[in-house]
């Protein structure tokens, strides 16, 4: 029986130009994490991550966090662009055409998430359809497909390295839950969060959901991110 580890990036650059970019507490929490899987002696067999740029660096502050002597013994990233985030903006774009203003207040903030949400659940039942965005089955697939290689290719330690759109939707596949199920597991998830799966050649089974065993401490309380 193999062991998955799904990592969400770290903290990105909300109501930035360019939120796919790590903020400084972004790579920071990475390198903890990095620092925790070297603590125990942590090594993958394989590791896949999608093409994101808050992805790749997510990854390099790991491996960063690794030293050189636990890093060097990891395999090659293999890319997987299936396991790209979603596009927020327009997913809030196709029930909400009029231009926002970026977030700038707590409740700019809670109307941009109360209408991701209902963007989200619109979008999984076929109701819209997102500009430049497939299908929500055909996005669900390139997720699903990951963890069929896993399983099927695999045997041992495997880390993932994605975004909280992709590794809610693995949960949901795995447990079988409804879409609803599914936003409020995607909304919750946390930066540089652990979710483990259990796998075999046949099935994934989930360990754990949203784990922080790096960021533990009283002194990481302020590290703790959602975005």
């Amino acid at each position: 029986m193999g062991t998955l580890y799904l990592v969400r990036h770290g903290q990105a650059s909300f109501g930035a130009d360019d939120y796919d970019q790590l903020s400084e507490l972004g790579m920071r929490q990475s390198v903890l994490l990095g620092e925790h899987f070297a603590h125990h002696a942590l090594k993958f067999d394989a590791i896949l991550t999608g093409s994101l740029k808050r992805h790749v660096q997510t990854l390099q502050g790991i491996l960063q966090g690794m030293k050189e002597e636990h890093a060097a013994a990891q395999p090659a990233p293999l890319v997987w662009p299936g396991l790209n985030e979603y596009d927020s903006a327009a997913v809030v774009a196709a029930i909400h055409p009029a231009p926002l203003a970026k977030p700038d207040t707590p409740e700019m903030y809670r109307q941009h998430f109360r209408l991701l949400r209902d963007g989200l659940a619109q979008w999984m039942s076929g109701t819209v359809s997102p500009r430049g965005m497939p299908s929500y089955s055909d996005w669900r697939d390139g997720i699903v497909r990951a963890l069929d290689h896993v399983r099927q290719n695999v045997d041992g330690n495997v880390l993932i390295v994605s975004s909280g759109g992709p590794i809610s939707t693995a949960v949901g596949h795995v447990l079988g839950t409804s879409a609803e199920t599914t936003i409020e597991l995607n909304l919750r998830i946390r930066n540089t969060a652990v979710t483990e799966f259990a796998y075999t050649p046949k099935r994934h089974m989930l360990v754990s959901y949203n784990a922080l065993p790096h960021l533990g401490g009283r002194e990481h309380a302020d590290w703790i991110s959602y975005a």
